[in-house]
């Protein structure tokens, strides 16, 4: 078969598109055709063997040009018509859509003034996710949490069997090998971290949505013997300087470090103590599950908020902020772990025992076997 895969932007370091790129692997292994269509590619070339079709819309307003990228790609598949249609971006046309981000409605409800409803953004980005998920839609829907789907049921009225959900797909590479401890000691002496130096990981691309601030303040309102062992590694692609200025007003700028978008993330992981990830709004949340099965215990927001955080909690493999969230308490939960390092051992052990048991890698072979195996959904007008 020929398949369309759709997202606005592909770059290497986003969960959502390396999502996009395994399951489009896992479709190509099997013998079939990848066209893929995206406003930009950064990174490493794609795949020869990908028919990359670079849209070439412009507008000074995102919104704007994603709804100007939905139009040329409908107008380029009734040229060139394929046998299905994957979207990793909220858009009209498609028959199947990988649910990688949160509802958008609910947030322009809950998190904005009603004035923010009366502007072009939001009717546009509003319009760009109607087209998936309301009642007249015909797009099935590959879910990646349980979070999900009551939030789309409750603002358009999706029918429930619409929704298909998924397991994790986590890289075995993250994965913990017997050398586990070698390799921290080597990271932690090349980073220069002494054996009673505590290292805080976040990472994710979006510092703002994953709570990179209310990390910036855990870290300042440590005890002062805690805080004078503490360092927080920032991993992700996002521009760092509001969040520099911060840390520079609470005093805690020498204790940070930006790393950019890497490729050894796993390594990280191993040399780190605590993975700090309190988001405000997170689908799913890959790298609280490349933590798990790494043996990094876990602080995170609760099931609410965050997809996979509901894997923590199976584990016992870390702590989860609860809702709604205080700083207060995330910080408190911060001192305590930091403090604990019997526990943390604790949640290590759960989590590579876990690691070893629950389906947590299957994701993108599954995702491949649900777009193959349904017939091409006729999309209303």
């Amino acid at each position: 078969m020929q398949l369309a895969f759709c997202l606005f932007k592909y770059f290497p370091y986003g969960g959502l598109q390396r999502d996009f790129l395994r399951i489009a692997q896992a479709c190509r292994a099997r013998g079939h055709s990848i066209r893929v269509y995206a406003l930009k590619w950064e990174g490493n070339a794609p795949p020869p063997e990908f028919d990359v079709r670079l849209v070439p819309v412009r507008a000074w307003r995102n919104h704007v040009r994603c709804m100007k990228f939905a139009a040329w790609v409908k107008a380029d598949l009734a040229r060139h018509p394929v046998d299905r249609v994957i979207g990793f971006n909220k858009m009209p046309g498609l028959d199947v859509y990988f649910a990688a981000d949160t509802c958008f409605e609910e947030k322009a409800r809950t998190l904005r003034s009603p004035l923010y409803r009366l502007g072009g953004r939001y009717r546009g980005f509003a319009a760009l996710e109607r087209a998936v998920f309301a009642p007249d839609a015909r797009t099935e829907i590959l879910a990646i949490s349980h979070a999900q789907q009551p939030s789309f049921e409750r603002y358009y009225g999706t029918q429930p069997e619409r929704f298909h959900l998924l397991p994790p797909g986590i890289s075995r590479n993250c994965c913990a090998p017997a050398d586990a401890p070698a390799l921290r000691t080597a990271f932690r002496a090349e980073f220069g971290l002494d054996d009673d130096d505590l290292l805080l990981l976040l990472v994710g691309s979006g510092f703002r949505t994953k709570g990179l601030d209310r990390c910036l303040k855990a870290l300042a309102a440590l005890p002062a013997a805690l805080r004078a062992r503490a360092r927080l590694f920032v991993i992700g692609k996002d521009n760092p300087s509001a969040f520099q200025r911060q840390a520079r007003q609470l005093g805690v700028s020498g204790q940070m470090v930006f790393f950019g978008g890497r490729d050894d993330v796993p390594r990280f992981l191993l040399g780190a103590d605590l993975l700090v990830h309190p988001a405000y709004s997170e689908a799913a949340g890959n790298v609280l599950l490349e933590a798990l099965v790494a043996g990094l215990p876990v602080l995170a927001t609760d099931t609410d908020i965050c997809g996979y955080a509901r894997y923590i909690a199976e584990a016992d493999a870390g702590r989860l902020i609860a809702s709604p969230f205080s700083q207060k308490a995330f910080d408190a939960l911060l001192a305590e772990m930091l403090a604990d390092a019997p526990a943390r051992a604790c949640c290590s052990r759960n989590a590579l025992a876990f690691a070893g048991q629950a389906d947590l890698y299957s994701q993108h072979e599954k995702a491949a076997d649900f777009i193959l195996s349904r017939g091409k959904v006729t999309q209303s007008a």
